[in-house]
This record gives structure tokens, sequence and C-alpha cells, in this order.
């Protein structure tokens, strides 16, 4: 907006925002994820500018969003001990928080709970925020590293992250456990372990058998 004064600052904002799927800066305009794990789908949003003049002046535009289920090895879950809908309502200055101490582009793609507080959003105090880093070359720093840079600014993130919440914060990266067996695969190793006892022994029976013959 060309404008000075009050005609020329802008404030953003989502209309008719899809179940809260996405939020806006309302400052800056930059759109982000609040939760859209497990879709798959092509969103129109349409996203509104308002200058701050005495007759305030909008304009809209519509903003495609394809959301596609994501391969990637490199999301990082961080734990936040903090309600879902406070942290939901400030994953901006949490995102800029991360971005300063990673000096890495960082992108907030989910948050979430366990299911029973999906149901009562402000009950528990443990959010799961996923997140995911680029470098300068705008390619995806392993899970690894941006873990290893998480661990090594943690103390600094919790302090920020204490001003921002206004609380003490604690934030923990989630390690994926080793995987354990299935009962299926149990059964089937069970199955092969019986089978190969059950080979063995008749292979026994015929060699003692063919012995037998021979005398």
């Amino acid at each position: 907006d060309p404008d000075s004064g009050d005609n020329g600052v802008l404030l953003y904002s989502l209309v008719n925002n899809q179940m809260n799927e996405f939020d806006i800066d309302e400052n800056t305009g930059q759109i982000f994820t609040v939760s859209v794990a497990g879709k798959v789908e092509t969103i129109n949003l349409e996203v509104q500018a308002t200058d701050q003049g005495i007759r305030k002046l909008t304009a809209q535009t519509t903003v495609t969003v394809t959301i596609d289920s994501s391969s990637s090895n490199n999301i990082v879950t961080v734990v936040l001990n903090q309600k879902i809908n406070v942290v939901e309502r400030n994953i901006p200055e949490v995102k800029r928080l991360l971005e300063d101490k990673l000096t890495w582009k960082t992108y907030v793609i989910d948050v979430h709970s366990n299911e029973f507080e999906r149901k009562a959003r402000s009950s528990t105090d443990v959010t799961y925020m996923k997140i995911v880093a680029f470098d300068e070359e705008n390619q995806e720093v392993p899970a690894e590293d941006l873990k290893r840079k998480l661990r090594e600014q943690n103390n600094d993130i919790e302090m920020e992250l204490e001003k921002i919440f206004a609380t003490s914060v604690t934030a923990a990266i989630e390690e994926t456990p080793a995987e354990s067996a299935t009962p299926e695969l149990i059964a089937t190793i069970v199955l092969s372990v019986l089978l190969a006892c059950t080979l063995a022994v008749f292979l026994a029976y015929i060699v003692l058998t063919i012995k037998r013959k021979r005398y």
C-alpha cells in the first residue's frame, strides 16, 4: 500500500477459515498451518488486507494451498509443556524464535495433542509440535542435525519461550521408539521355529530308519 501513516498500515486476516487448519500473521501476512495432519487436498484460502485509516479500505485475494502427504524423514517433534490452544495462538512467535536460534528457515508443519485432548483442547499441558528446517541452499536439514542444534540451543530456546508464554516452559525432543514386533511378526517367527523343529525331527527319523534297514 503506497499510502503513508495509518492508511499505509495493513493488517491481514483469513476470511471464512476452514476448521482452523490455517492461521495468518496479521502484521506480515505470512500463512502457516495449525493442523493439517493426514490431509491430502487443495484448499482455497481467502486472504483480506485492511488498512488502518479512518475509512478502512480492504482488498481480498485467493491463496491456493495444496496439501500432500509428506515422506520427509527430517521432521522433528518438539514436546512443549503447554496447552495446545495456547501453543496454536503463539505459533508465529515460536517460529521466529526457532529461526533466530537455529539460523535456519524453520516451518511448524503440525501442532497436535493426544486424542482425548483434541476433544478438550485445554485439558492437558502437553503439545506436540512438528518442525522441519531448510538451510541456505533451501535443502532440508537432516533430522539428526536439527536435533543436535535444538539440544545445543535448548536453554536459550526455553528462556525465550518463557517470555512468549509468560510461564515456565520445557521443550523436549520426542525420540521415536524402536519399533516393537507386531503380533503377526511374533506368530510368524514362532511358526517358523516350530516348522524348523518338526523338519529336523522328521529328517532324524528318516536317517534312523535308513540305518535300521541297513542293519
